[in-house]
């Protein structure tokens, strides 16, 4: 699903240019010759050439960068990004490298390496207060570094890791493994509790507002809501009324009474926590109706938001699709159309205003009251795997395809 995006091509009017340059240089040339010549040829030096055609469309935006500062420590592609919340001023990555830093936003200089990681690291975060950070990676290897000084301080390796989420105001991790099972530690004791899930991956999670309830998707569709106390599985939601197929993304409203799920079946649901109650099905569904299951995953959701401000909810879809659909009378809002697939959505806290990250290394502000693109910004030149805003939305710090994460200050009328 996140696998690169190809690169274009050159056009056959610029294929015309590079062989009336080589045919200047010699006339006689065989078709072998011209074969062999136009492998040695270097398409970046030629770009750089005092000659207007010579870069396709897609490689001068590739050049294009709008950040302020990009962070290259990584030497793969760098998975996820975190700021620590208390004072936005610092960042954790994690990359296919087996590493994870936690560095300044301000000038990029790495505060400490996450150490000892033996596979991609695809989960880092900070905790509440900011003094601890964890990083885990995929073989299951999971990690909490005590911020001020640097350090280790505990360690644990659950099977292979599908997420990690650190409580909103305690030490307590959560984190999900693809035998099914949740995880929960007191940090640094390492007490634990453990929820038994149903024999398949546990996909997806989210702690709600309260901190005593966490809602978890599997890979067979199917949604627990978890008492955090008593370790008992409060409902259960599967089958007609569950998805059908893999949970990729949670999100609860501000309040904590809903939750809003995504799957690769290509549907979202919102759902009433105390009950446990579908309210209703979101679909990005055409007039075409999908004959298979090919055509559902080529549209799987990938990411879903709550607005603060408007009773309104956000749909990421993998064909390009951000959908705005208005809660109370659960209709769709607004499409806004991205060129390639979204890989992530966050509403800023205190508007109406969503930012994306696509697959062709993009971010994207977007009014969701008129469903008009309001900027973007450019200077990846791989896909974004994911990104995250401060606090009060001025700026945007992403993890991308190209071994780069970057720092965009973003920039609005009203501020």
């Amino acid at each position: 699903m996140m696998d690169n995006p190809e690169e274009d091509s050159l056009n056959l009017h610029e294929d015309e240019e590079i062989i009336e340059v080589i045919d200047l240089n010699d006339t006689e040339l065989t078709a072998e010759d011209l074969a062999e010549e136009l492998e040695d040829v270097d398409f970046a030096e030629a770009g750089d050439a005092d000659d207007d055609g010579w870069e396709t469309e897609d490689e001068m935006e590739s050049e294009q960068d709008d950040s302020d500062l990009t962070f290259s420590k990584h030497t793969g592609s760098v998975f996820c990004v975190s700021l620590d919340p208390v004072t936005n001023g610092l960042a954790v990555t994690g990359g296919e490298d087996d590493r994870a830093f936690v560095w300044s936003v301000s000038d990029g200089d790495v505060l400490f390496e996450c150490t000892g990681h033996k596979d991609s690291v695809t989960c880092a975060a900070f905790s509440c207060d900011s003094k601890l950070v964890v990083s885990g990676d995929m073989s299951g290897l999971i990690k909490v570094w005590k911020v001020e000084d640097k350090e280790e301080i505990w360690s644990f390796e659950v099977g292979d890791l599908e997420w990690l989420e650190w409580h909103p105001c305690a030490p307590v991790l959560l984190a999900g493994a693809a035998d099914g099972n949740v995880w929960m530690w007191k940090i640094p004791s390492g007490e634990c509790k453990t929820f038994q899930g149903p024999g398949c991956q546990a996909t997806s999670g989210k702690i709600l507002p309260d901190g005593k309830r966490a809602v978890v998707g599997y890979e067979d569709g199917s949604l627990r809501l978890w008492d955090l106390k008593q370790g008992n599985a409060v409902y259960v939601i599967k089958g007609h009324d569950g998805h059908q197929g893999a949970l990729t993304s949670i999100a609860c409203n501000k309040e904590g009474t809903l939750a809003l799920t995504g799957s690769v079946d290509g549907q979202a649901k919102l759902i009433n926590t105390s009950t446990g109650k579908v309210l209703c099905s979101l679909s990005n569904e055409n007039s075409e109706a999908k004959d298979s299951m090919q055509e559902q995953d080529s549209n799987s959701v990938e990411s879903v938001g709550f607005c603060n401000v408007l009773p309104l909810v956000a749909v990421a879809y993998l064909d390009g699709t951000l959908a705005i659909y208005d809660m109370n009378s659960q209709s769709l809002r607004h499409r806004c159309k991205h060129e390639v697939g979204v890989v992530h959505l966050q509403w800023e806290e205190a508007s109406a205003v969503i930012s994306t990250c696509n697959l062709a290394g993009v971010v994207t502000l977007w009014d969701a009251r008129s469903g008009v693109m309001m900027s973007e910004y450019r200077g990846h030149s791989a896909e974004i795997l994911d990104f995250v805003l401060n606090r009060d939305a001025s700026v945007a710090i992403t993890a991308g395809g190209d071994h780069k994460a970057k720092v965009f200050c973003l920039q609005r009328p009203d501020r």
